[in-house]
């Protein structure tokens, strides 16, 4: 027997270890169970090799909790280790001191590479016990046991079978790591998807009845298989597994990479209706199949964290917990690649399966978009596959919008307007004026939308957006000279002055224009600059934040041409001529939706007295 103290260079190293190797004390869980896999992985390979001889028999872990005693149990039949090998790595933690430990070691990629793993057990346990026979069936079965103090024991026993068994006495601050859910909870969220069979075993409830045995992982996840080795049902089987409650993706991107980097998994693009369904952190990454973090904001470009599914490389480079990314060339070449694979997935959809591509692009868009606006590589791709619905619901690309707007829809610079609408049923009115003059008008009516416009008019070379109720429509893509008004100079006057209106919280400057006949007698328009600045401030706050709190600027423009003031200007009833007014306005602004509060209630109550009146007029 073989006693002695655990070579470390300061008092007591475990301590320190207990609190700060982890941030979550449910890793250890994780640690000793990756532990067991790779000494099993170990054993299969020494035995392709003809280093381990025999039979492997059932290779297997196994978890048991023993909530009486108080003991988790893992146990593997992997390669065990002999009693020189539990010496050189469980006695040996070879820290100068708690401060240098923690200084160096912080942010240091050292999982695999110092062995820390297994001392994430003290975090929990009060004693730990080890058991191993090394598959050299030469050498003795060997007990190690330390109750978290520099002290160990160190002996031979009895001939064991080969592998590595770890007894956790589980101290009084873990008491949580005995209840059944929560022990299951840990081995399916960490080790649901690594390659050796985990079963996992309740001692109590073993004992009141007896159930097939099924392992808690999926030891051959679709990620490890080859492309050409799976179906479409595959594929969505395994999305299921990721996400029980969630609709079948529109499609999916399996990555295999081996040079320069390794790197390997499948991003499904889900189905998103409304904007407000979007959720981030739904790609969970993984080393060597184990889960590591879901927050993979370093590795996967900022506008495919919509995206679902799993990355796994062992090339990520991580910290002591494994839970946070460093800033590492690898990780930027895997950002790089993934973006470019996810372009060249959506330019094949839509070159191959065009109608399919436009049928999914409610959901498409919002990546496409987001895309476009922050990674300028993305951008030079997506701007062949890019879409606009036009309010017919056909689809154009940029270079289709732009061979069909060619002639009609260039401004006075030289550049292609697009017209948009972002509410095509409150702005029909406006979409139909743009019509009549055959103008192709899409819809913009997106969560990103709004800053897609913005910074598509920075990165496209010779193309503006305008909404189109940002002016009448004559003066849409360009200023024109507007038809002669039918009112003389007076009666344009007085007109003028009957439509200077103060309305709260609204800024509105009148003008008197001499459109068609058939146009409305009065246009509310708002100016697209300062309607935008108001947007960006109410969005985003910052340096536009003060637009936010500023009126909304409307313009009415008057038609002088309509019928309607031939007979409102000759009304000798001042009073009963101002509500007329009034109403026009109102219902120009009703149009834009800013006729609100108050100002909607006297309108209401302003139409019923002024139908009264005229029912009144008729009866007498």
């Amino acid at each position: 027997m073989q006693k002695g103290q655990i070579r470390v260079q300061t008092e007591n190293i475990f301590p320190i270890i207990k609190k700060f190797l982890y941030s979550d004390h449910e890793i250890f869980l994780r640690e000793l169970v990756s532990n067991a896999t790779d000494a099993t992985q170990k054993l299969k390979t020494l035995s392709s090799i003809g280093e381990a001889k025999g039979e492997l028999g059932d290779l297997r872990i196994d978890v048991s909790l023993d909530a009486k005693e108080k003991t988790i149990t893992i146990e593997d039949r992997g390669v065990g280790m002999t009693k020189e090998e539990v010496d050189k790595y469980l006695n040996q933690v070879a820290f100068s001191g708690a401060e240098e430990f923690l200084t160096k070691y912080k942010d240091a990629s050292i999982i695999g590479h110092f062995g820390l793993g297994f001392y994430s057990a003290f975090m929990v346990a009060s004693k730990v016990e080890v058991l191993t026979q090394s598959y050299n069936e030469e050498a003795a079965t060997v007990y190690w046991s330390c109750d978290g103090s520099p002290e160990f024991e160190l002996y031979e026993v009895e001939k064991k079978q080969r592998g590595t068994k770890i007894i956790l006495h589980v101290n009084e601050e873990s008491q949580e790591f005995l209840e059944t859910g929560k022990l299951k909870g840990i081995l399916e969220k960490f080790c649901k998807f690594l390659p050796i069979p985990i079963y996992f075993t309740d001692v109590a409830a073993e004992k009141k009845k007896e159930e097939e045995e099924k392992s808690v992982n999926n030891t051959n996840p679709i990620w490890v298989k080859k492309p050409s080795e799976l179906s479409k049902e595959d594929y969505e089987k395994f999305y299921r597994e990721l996400y029980p409650f969630g609709e079948t993706p529109l499609f999916w991107i399996h990555l295999n990479v081996d040079y320069p980097f390794n790197l390997t998994g499948v991003l499904y693009f889900p189905k998103i209706k409304q904007s407000y369904e979007i959720q981030k952190d739904k790609i969970q990454l993984y080393c060597n199949q184990v889960f590591v973090t879901d927050e993979v904001k370093d590795i996967v470009p900022e506008f495919l964290m919509l995206l679902h599914g799993v990355i796994d490389s062992p090339d990520i480079p991580l910290n002591v917990s494994r839970s946070y990314l460093q800033g590492d060339p690898n990780v930027k070449k895997i950002n790089a690649h993934i973006t470019k694979k996810v372009a060249d997935k959506l330019e094949e959809i839509f070159k191959n399966e065009r109608t399919a591509f436009e049928e999914k692009w409610e959901s498409l868009g919002l990546f496409v978009k987001y895309g476009m606006m922050t990674d300028d590589k993305f951008l030079e791709k997506a701007n062949k596959f890019l879409v606009m619905e036009d309010v017919d619901g056909k689809f154009h690309t940029l270079e289709e919008y732009k061979m069909a707007t060619e002639t009609l829809q260039k401004n006075k610079d030289g550049k292609q307007v697009i017209l948009y609408t972002t509410n095509p049923v409150q702005q029909d009115a406006y979409i139909q004026a743009c019509k009549a003059k055959n103008y192709q008008v899409v819809k913009m009516e997106t969560l990103v939308d709004a800053a897609f416009i913005n910074t598509m008019e920075m990165k496209w070379e010779n193309v503006t957006f305008v909404r189109v109720d940002a002016d009448i429509v004559d003066n849409l893509i360009d200023k024109q000279e507007t038809n002669e008004s039918v009112l003389s100079k007076e009666e344009t006057e007085k007109l003028k002055e009957l439509f200077t209106l103060q309305i709260a919280e609204l800024h509105v400057t009148t003008e008197v224009k001499g459109l068609s006949a058939d146009s409305a007698p009065v246009i509310a328009t708002r100016p697209e600059f300062m309607r935008r600045m108001k947007d960006m401030g109410a969005a985003g706050g910052g340096m536009t934040a003060f637009y936010a709190t500023m009126p909304d600027e409307v313009t009415l423009t008057v038609n002088g041409n309509h019928p309607i003031y031939q007979q409102l200007l000759k009304d000798g009833d001042a009073d009963q001529q101002k509500k007329q007014v009034r109403n026009l306005a109102d219902l120009a602004l009703l149009s834009q939706g800013l006729l609100k509060g108050n100002d909607l209630t006297n309108f209401i109550n302003r139409s019923v007295e002024m139908m009264q009146t005229q029912v009144s007029n008729i009866a007498s």
